[in-house]
């Protein structure tokens, strides 16, 4: 059983007296009397004051996210690749999975062969830690004799932290910085990082994203134990781990299991774990069976206002736009297929 990291492995209003103390000066029609050219002063702040609080009621609100996604067209909208998709059923419900081929073509490869060949039925939800990862995978995989074949499935996989910048690669920038990465933004709605110096891109540890849990040798994680990030965003795991894609609907069947009481967030007895039904290719799915969804492009000038809209939020409630946007903080949205009919 390959511990996930921690780093991941595979399992084996109140009033100020000072301010209200102070004697006001005798006041005339609402300011203060003060004398010659210091009250001329503050009549002209006043003035100001008042202007600009009435330009502020007069500024246009701005589009928020739901604007944004109302004037949206079909062509912001895409089907999820069925031959990269993946079901993770659970007695609860269902988990629907985006591999990052583009990032992790390996991986992606092993993934369907490992859930064409049927390999996860059975497995089970192994690790859940607080504010960190849900991990699933063989709680005997560390038992030669118990150990469940892998079929046909690589054992090793060489390490995919990264890849190249490429002519392929789709990426839309955010505006704002980043702690991790010179650049932060969006590649074929993956959260991703790149590096222009060095040439290379990789894939952000956000909320929902998956990896392949490993153990310290950086071939040891060909996707038989995966794990999803369910709390604070991880990014000192970039580039450490293979990130193979991420949840696109299903997140609160994972992200409100009970927490492990073992070392890890482990579950400690074989009754405390989750068992999975399934896990299936969308594409050996029959269409009658499937979760028929869309997900909005990340390549668009519909996304690009999204984004402004959570940078600067101007509902009504929001007082104070923040002006900036985290890279896992952007939200992708996910709608039934159709739905804009």
């Amino acid at each position: 059983m390959r511990a996930m990291p921690s780093p991941p492995r595979r399992s084996g209003a109140g009033r100020n007296p000072a301010l209200h103390s102070r004697v006001e000066p005798a006041r005339k029609n609402g300011i203060p009397a003060f004398g010659g050219m210091t009250r001329c002063f503050a009549l002209a702040l006043a003035l100001l004051a008042a202007a600009g609080t009435a330009g502020a009621a007069d500024a246009p609100k701005g589009k928020t996210m739901a604007d944004v996604l109302a004037a949206s067209k079909p062509s912001d909208w895409r089907t999820p690749d069925p031959d990269n998709t993946l079901y993770l059923d659970l007695a609860a419900g269902r988990v629907v999975i985006e591999l990052a081929p583009a990032f992790a073509p390996l991986h992606a490869k092993n993934i369907r062969t490992l859930a064409h060949e049927h390999y996860f039925d059975g497995l089970a939800i192994l690790r859940v830690q607080d504010n960190f990862v849900t991990q699933w995978g063989d709680p005997d995989s560390d038992k030669p004799d118990k150990a469940k074949p892998l079929g046909s499935a690589s054992k090793t996989l060489a390490p995919e932290f990264e890849r190249a910048i490429g002519s392929d690669l789709q990426f839309t920038a955010l505006p704002d910085g980043d702690v991790y990465a010179p650049e932060v933004g969006f590649s074929n709605g993956m959260p991703a990082a790149r590096d222009r110096k060095s040439g290379e891109a990789w894939l952000a540890h956000c909320y929902g994203m998956i990896g392949a849990g490993r153990d310290t040798a950086v071939d040891s994680g060909p996707g038989t134990e995966l794990y999803v990030v369910i709390g604070h965003a991880p990014r000192q795991l970039d580039r450490n781990i293979a990130v193979v894609g991420r949840v696109v609907q299903g997140m609160e069947l994972l992200s409100a299991l009970p927490r492990g009481s073992g070392a890890l967030g482990f579950y400690e007895k074989p009754g405390q774990r989750l068992p999975i039904k399934s896990v299936r290719l969308v594409a050996d799915v029959p269409a009658a069976e499937r979760t028929n969804i869309e997900i909005l492009r990340t390549d668009t000038q519909t996304f690009a206002d999204l984004v402004e809209s959570r940078r600067n939020r101007r509902d009504d409630w929001y007082k104070v736009p923040a002006g900036k946007i985290d890279l896992c903080s952007v939200p992708i949205p996910v709608r039934a297929a159709g739905a804009a009919k």
